[in-house]
């Protein structure tokens, strides 16, 4: 009796090629692309539902359509100016002996307000994370600190803001230090809470691993609760740069710098009835760079989470 032999077929180029392929790996730019991708549209949303509710209420002499209702806004060009006449005034110069254009002067001021801003934040979220640490691992203060961070995101900005720039005035501190700090107590609290349900996050059976191999307290806090807590962090700082950058405005307006964004919008505010559309103009310009600072956090999570699953 013979026996049959089945003989394994060599394995082809392309078999071969593929067994030694690197794990395949996501298009780092995808992300970008699509927030980009949002970003504009948004954009151009807002534009189609601006230009469209003035067409609207032009067409019904304000009113709503069929009714004598009138529209909640009035669709004057006194009340809501073109877009491509808030645009065209960003163009302009900012008076007869400067050329420097409107939106060059925005830009300038926007940047001052973003730098207090970015300070701020960074400020805002050391402090934010080393408080979610300490009411992680002490209960005590846990119980008694967190009742006062709530409360004190109760307080009115406006009212707090002329006793920070009062007390920093009293220091000796210039006044920018002001609209930081103001900046950075708005940019905390969203890092707190965050970050500390980030750390309370590992699952019971991780923190019984972590326990089977004598691992410390601060080692189950540096190699479990933190790695969980990341995306939670990217949150809160999300939060919080919007926060920030709202912060840095309002305490332009109290703290009298003649520098920034806030000032440059209090200014125009002045001028209404001469030039609506440059206030609407300094409005669209700190929008922007709100939006574009919100989006440089987000662009960093995508990165840092995106590393984070490669290696892991």
């Amino acid at each position: 009796m013979t026996q049959t032999t089945i003989r394994e077929r060599p394995p082809s180029q392309l078999q071969r090629a593929s067994e030694h392929r690197a794990p395949g790996r996501p298009n780092v730019f995808a992300p970008i692309l699509r927030i980009l991708a949002i970003a504009i549209g948004v954009l151009v949303a807002v534009v189609v539902l601006w230009e469209g509710y003035k067409a609207l209420g032009q067409a019904t002499g304000d009113k709503i359509p069929f009714t004598a209702i009138p529209l909640p806004v009035s669709t004057s060009d006194y009340a809501m100016p073109h877009i491509l006449t808030i645009l065209s005034v960003l163009a302009e110069p900012t008076s007869g002996a400067s050329g420097q254009s409107l939106f060059v002067y925005l830009m300038q001021q926007l940047s001052v307000t973003l730098r207090e801003a970015g300070l701020g934040l960074l400020i805002g979220a050391v402090i934010g994370c080393g408080l979610a640490v300490l009411l992680r691992e002490i209960i005590v203060l846990s119980r008694g600190l967190l009742p006062w961070l709530v409360m004190s995101q109760t307080i009115p900005l406006v009212a707090l803001a002329p006793i920070i720039v009062v007390w920093a005035g009293a220091a000796g501190l210039p006044s920018w230090v002001a609209v930081t700090v103001i900046s950075a107590y708005l940019s905390f609290f969203p890092v707190v809470i965050n970050m500390l349900t980030g750390l309370n996050s590992p699952k019971p059976v991780q923190l019984e691993l972590m326990q089977s191999v004598s691992a410390s307290r601060w080692q189950i806090l540096w190699w479990l609760r933190f790695p969980s807590a990341v995306p939670n962090l990217f949150t809160g700082l999300r939060l919080a740069a919007t926060a920030s950058v709202i912060g840095a405005i309002v305490g332009e307006l109290s703290a009298g710098t003649g520098l920034g964004i806030g000032r440059a919008i209090l200014t125009a505010a002045y001028y209404y009835s001469n030039s609506p559309e440059t206030l609407f103009a300094a409005v669209l310009i700190a929008s922007l760079g709100g939006v574009v600072f919100v989006q440089i956090i987000t662009l960093i999570e995508v990165l840092v989470l995106r590393k984070r699953n490669i290696n892991g």
